[in-house]
């Protein structure tokens, strides 16, 4: 199921987050170390069924979640010293060459609606790129990544309306501890902003 598919790569925040604090110097506190944990076992509850049939291809999620952190991580520091589109333009052209590395080992001649398919989600993948790179650049990427556990709603509702895929029990109960933590992070985060920006009389 879709649902369970991307809950897999929800472990990324907590490499951010471990990243953040030894690479970029960031500061993150009690209460956001909890709401992060707090959706990482949202996570679990969510693919606790699936690891009824582990094997070895779980290892992947694993090495997505690793290069998840170092994007975050190197748009973040990227961020302080170049403009937006130029690290979103050697993010796709780099993805681009990796993609192109993988042309021997199966490649198969898609059909005009296939390739307007892989155009359309180059395109939406371009987009979101800048949109996180902006993001990155505004708030800590401690903050920012949490927010990628939302994805998990999108996914139970094409998994649902395109695949007829309904959710297990554990998936939606997973779902909203995931969902509570995101809500957390922007509840403290906001409180800190405020502390900050209001004047001292």
């Amino acid at each position: 199921p879709l649902a369970d598919v991307v809950s897999l790569t929800f472990g990324g925040p907590i490499f951010v987050t471990l990243g953040s604090i030894f690479f970029l110097s960031e500061k993150v506190g009690i209460r956001r170390w909890s709401a992060v944990i707090v959706g990482f076992v949202g996570m679990l509850m969510i693919v606790k069924p699936a690891y009824d049939d582990l094997n070895i291809y779980y290892i992947y999620p694993i090495i997505f979640c690793i290069f998840f952190a170092c994007v975050a991580l190197s748009i973040r520091s990227l961020s302080s010293t170049e403009p937006n589109y130029r690290i979103a333009l050697y993010f796709s052209l780099l993805s681009m060459i990796v993609g192109l590395a993988t042309l021997p080992f199966g490649w198969v001649m898609p059909s005009k609606f296939e390739l307007f398919l892989l155009i359309f989600t180059g395109i939406i993948g371009s987009v979101a790129n800048i949109l996180l790179t902006v993001s990155l650049r505004i708030a800590e990427a401690s903050l920012v990544t949490p927010t990628k556990y939302l994805n998990l709603v999108f996914a139970i509702l094409f998994g649902y309306f395109i695949w007829g895929e309904i959710p297990k029990i554990l998936t939606l109960l997973g779902a909203g501890l995931i969902i509570i933590s995101s809500i957390i992070i922007f509840i403290r985060e906001n409180k800190l902003k405020k502390q900050i920006n209001t004047p001292r009389v």
